[in-house]
């Protein structure tokens, strides 16, 4: 059964992880308790808490790298469960918390983003890759929940910027000037999965995600 194959693959592994360590597995200090029992003085033998004591501290320390293995081996499963999850979302459209908008070349870019609760003014700065404002676009009166701005690629002097990706930041106040909660969006279809890292990256065009960011998904368009 695979059960028991992995069963016997992680007492392997750990008796393995034992012997390095401490220079001997169970096998070891049977063999060891063995010969000293034949060895002994028939006259004066061995006390027998003694060899007791010994059996109890082997069981502890074995028990103590049957647990790290485990531990490992349940590491590495959801590891792969998760690379399985990113994959699995290529081609499929997502929306995920991230303060990220790709500009491509001759089109306009759209900026989400959702607010705590209703907001009287709100202001959206789009910044370049050096954290400098390019462009600040502000809006009248919007409701709680998911809002977006449209950014047409140009700076605020009117001239059309790189394509490629940029962050942004939203300002948002209500009718007495109280500051809003503002949280960025964003949306799109993954065309990709990074996975050299601790843990999967989507790719949305330009931008990154890591794959915890992401809220909700659909069937791609």
């Amino acid at each position: 059964m695979i059960t028991d194959a992995t069963s016997a693959a992680t007492t392997a592994s750990a008796a393995a992880a034992m012997k390095k360590s401490t220079g001997m597995n169970k096998d070891d200090f049977l063999k060891l308790f063995v010969t000293q029992l034949q060895n002994q003085d028939p006259l004066n033998p061995q006390d027998g808490t003694q060899f007791i004591a010994q059996l109890a501290q082997l069981t502890q320390v074995e028990q103590a790298y049957n647990t790290n293995t485990n531990l490992q081996n349940l590491l590495s499963q959801g590891s792969n469960a998760g690379t399985m999850a990113a994959i699995s979302l290529i081609g499929k459209q997502v929306e995920a918390s991230g303060s990220q908008v790709e500009l491509s070349s001759g089109s306009s870019a759209t900026i989400n983003y959702n607010l705590g609760r209703s907001a009287q003014t709100v202001a959206v700065s789009v910044l370049d890759a050096n954290g400098k404002v390019v462009k600040t676009i502000t809006g009248g009166a919007q409701n709680s929940g998911s809002n977006s701005v449209s950014w047409d690629g140009t700076d605020n002097s009117g001239a059309q910027l790189t394509p490629g990706a940029y962050s942004f930041s939203v300002s948002a106040k209500d009718a007495a000037g109280t500051a809003v909660t503002a949280t960025g969006l964003v949306r799109g279809k993954v065309n990709g999965v990074d996975m050299s890292g601790s843990s999967p990256v989507l790719s949305i065009g330009a931008l990154k995600l890591n794959l915890t960011d992401v809220t909700s998904v659909t069937e791609g368009a």
